[in-house]
Order: C-alpha cells, then structure tokens, then sequence
C-alpha cells in the first residue's frame, strides 16, 4: 500500500481537476467506492465489442473511431495490454501490425521492466481481449488495477478495451462470455463506467431447437440477482465515453438490460449517458 501511495503522489499532472477517488482503495466496498464518482469528467474511453468483424481486418472496422480518440489527444505510442491471452510477443505483433501502417508505434506493456512506471508515461493505453478472468487475474497480481484505475479517471488517459478489456472496464466481469479458466480474487473492475457491458452479445435464435438457455436469459439472471444494468453490444459496436458524455457508435443497436427487468433496443449514436449516473 505504501510503494502505492508513493505511486499516487508522483504522478505528473495531465491538467484535468482532481477529486477525491474512493474507486483507488479496493478493500472498501463496491458501494461505497460508486458513490459520488466525481472524477469522470476525465474520462476518455473507447469500448468496443471485439477487434474482429466479418468482412473485415483486424480492429479495422474501427479504425475511424481509435484514429478520433488518438488524434484528439495526440497519440503517437500506445501501450498494449496483452494479459488476456497466454502469447503475450505474438498478441502484442498482431495489434502492432494493424496500428504500425495508420502511423501508431505499439508497445507491450509486458516488456516494460516497471509495468506501472510504463502506465504513467503512457499516451494511450489498449487492453486487448481473450480471456476476461485471466486478464482480470494478472491486473490483480501485478497490482495495476489502481494505477490504471487513477490514470484514466483522475488524469484523462485515453483507454481502449476490446471484448475482455471492454469487460474489465466495466463495475464487473460478471457479464462476460468466458470460461472461468483462472480465478481472479474479486469479479470487480477497473470501474471506469459503472455498469456492466456484454460484449459479443447474440440475439436468441429465432426458431432455434436448443433447448439451454439463451444469452438474454443469462444476462436477465445477473439483473434480477443485482438489480443492476447490462448494455449488450452487438459486433461491430463500440462505447465512446468522454467526461460524463457516453455515446453508442457503429451500425447496429445496442440492447440494453434495465435494472428493473426490462429491456430496449437502443439506435446506433444514442446517448447513453444515463449510463454513466449509476451508483
């Protein structure tokens, strides 16, 4: 706790107003560090469903939208987070093929001899997706919840998630599609929005003669235990968040599960900053 304390002391300034941040101290609990989450205004976020879509190259689909984020904040190196998968050089050489030609230099967080010295020189950083316990399992064990927690909250550093680092984004992973390959010691996240999203989320098959149960049914399980809200992203879409300003981006809706049981379909660019007022 103290080299962390140390940590927090010696971060430069991004130029954004501070406030107190409770989301910095996880022994407290998950309701006490959502309440008056003041720091947001500092958030810059772009969650997307996945890297990949059908027709498409790797992150391609989304290019538009990673290249406004960069160039908003002057990006030219972004760190990747590569936890999520068990090939850390090879994820690493995948993101930096798809970046290096749009004119990003990538760099693996992985290699850096001080992961959260590495954090708080970073322009960007970009979470990568795979397995969702075992990258919450590793952002544990290398206690980087908090540094990142503080950096993209309290000093504006532009984060990107993709499908396991969309679900690490979010209150919980408890909405993640992933085997429980790895046993992290806490389902709670980085916290960065506090809701929970599903990536990758499929309609049920209309007609279908499977007989388990269905996406929706999982995800109605999870509201009715918490009572709290799920946004199911579609592929191809993505969350743009900036300050207390959430947006839904891409060509397709978004289904959203209300905290009192009911659902609805939301229009590619609705604003879903209510999202965003959740305790």
């Amino acid at each position: 706790m103290a080299s962390l304390l140390r940590y927090f002391c010696s971060i430069p300034r991004r130029g954004h107003k501070t406030a107190a941040n409770l989301n910095q101290f996880p022994q407290l609990p998950l309701e006490i560090r959502f309440t008056k989450v003041t720091m947001g205004s500092a958030r810059n976020l772009l969650l997307l469903s996945s890297s990949r879509l059908h027709g498409h190259g790797y992150l391609e689909h989304a290019r538009g939208q990673l290249e406004e984020l960069f160039k908003g904040a002057s990006v030219k190196t972004v760190l990747f987070v590569p936890y999520a998968l068990r090939d850390h050089d090879k994820y690493t050489a995948t993101v930096r093929d798809a970046l290096q030609p749009w004119g990003y230099t990538v760099e693996g967080l992985h290699t850096k001899p001080d992961p959260v010295d590495a954090l708080s020189k970073a322009q960007a950083i970009f979470v990568g997706g795979g397995n969702t316990f075992v990258l919450l399992r590793t952002l544990y064990k290398l206690h980087l919840l908090e540094p990142i927690r503080e950096l993209v909250l309290r000093e504006g550093l532009p984060y990107v998630g993709s499908s396991a680092g969309t679900n690490v984004a979010t209150r919980s992973i408890h909405t993640t599609n992933d085997m429980p390959v790895a046993y992290p010691p806490s389902f709670d996240a980085l916290a960065l929005v506090p809701f929970n999203i599903n990536p990758h989320y499929l309609d049920p098959e209309v007609g279908s003669q499977h007989k388990g149960e269905t996406r929706d049914e999982r995800l109605e399980e999870f509201v009715a235990y918490h009572q709290l809200p799920v946004l199911g992203l579609r592929e191809g879409t993505s969350v743009r968040v900036q300050g207390e300003k959430a947006t839904l981006l891409g060509d397709r809706n978004a289904k959203l599960f209300k905290a009192d049981g009911n659902t609805e379909e939301l229009t590619p660019h609705s604003d879903l900053s209510f999202l965003l007022r959740q305790e």
